[in-house]
């Protein structure tokens, strides 16, 4: 199990959104390069970065940003705005090692799957799911389709990993929607990444112990509690590296 440590990039500074809303912001640093050293100084190999500008553009606006942080010799893994074959390109060409297709990805099956075929596997599909219904475009908009449905057509379409975020959790530091991540592990053979409510070392442990059972989980990302200091990275490090060793 992967721990990805999440930065979300507003204005340029490091920020969170509770359940995505726009008049819900936290800033927590003004560099998020800064962040994002903190972050690799603790061991991290990964790093999740979303360009919330991006999201409610459809255009990334942080790419320079987000370029600096790949810099770092970190794997980053970028959602927001990528809606288009050209910025996407952009994105790998700033050093991003995996992109998340979102708002696009419900609406426009050519192009995930073109998307797929020239990357493979960078390519990923965030499902950003309220009451089990996809939201888009940052959030503000309901899709009208269940994440499990989502889920099953990307994998049709050659996704291999789909990142899960319940927002009725995320940045409410509430704990998982277990049972929301459960029903979206056993809807396909495609990894999943896990988002939202990560508030304690014990969800962690619990996310470890739900991977011993489910191969195809592959991590979890964690935002908030990590900015709140309501759980310590090197320690969901050690408790990611636990849950390998065992599984070995």
């Amino acid at each position: 199990m992967t721990i990805y440590p999440a930065i979300d990039i507003k204005g340029g500074r490091c920020v969170r959104l509770a359940q995505g809303r726009v008049e819900a912001e936290t800033v927590y640093a003004e560099n998020p390069v800064e962040v994002a050293v903190q972050f690799k100084a603790a061991g991290s190999t990964w790093i999740h970065v979303v360009d919330l500008d991006g999201a409610f553009t459809g255009e990334p606006q942080n790419l320079a940003v987000v370029q600096a942080i790949a810099s770092l010799g970190m794997k980053v893994q970028l959602g927001g705005g990528l809606r288009t074959r050209g910025t996407i390109e952009r994105a790998f060409g700033f050093g991003v090692s995996r992109v998340v297709i979102g708002t696009r990805a419900v609406d426009a099956d050519n192009f995930v799957g073109d998307a797929v075929q020239a990357f493979g596997e960078k390519i990923a599909v965030g499902l950003d799911a309220k009451n089990g219904i996809v939201a888009v475009k940052g959030w503000v908009a309901s899709s009208g389709m269940s994440s499990l449905e989502a889920a099953r057509r990307m994998e049709a379409l050659g996704v291999h990993t789909i990142i899960h975020t319940d927002i009725g959790t995320d940045g409410m530091l509430t704990g998982p929607n277990f049972s929301a991540q459960k029903a979206m592990l056993r809807a396909g053979r495609f990894r999943v990444i896990a988002s939202g409510g990560v508030s304690r070392r014990e969800d962690a442990i619990e996310l470890a112990k739900l991977a011993q059972g489910h191969a195809n989980l592959d991590g979890v990302i964690v935002g908030k509690a990590l900015y709140e200091k309501r759980v310590d990275l090197p320690d969901l490090l050690a408790i990611a590296r636990e849950s390998i060793a065992r599984d070995a």
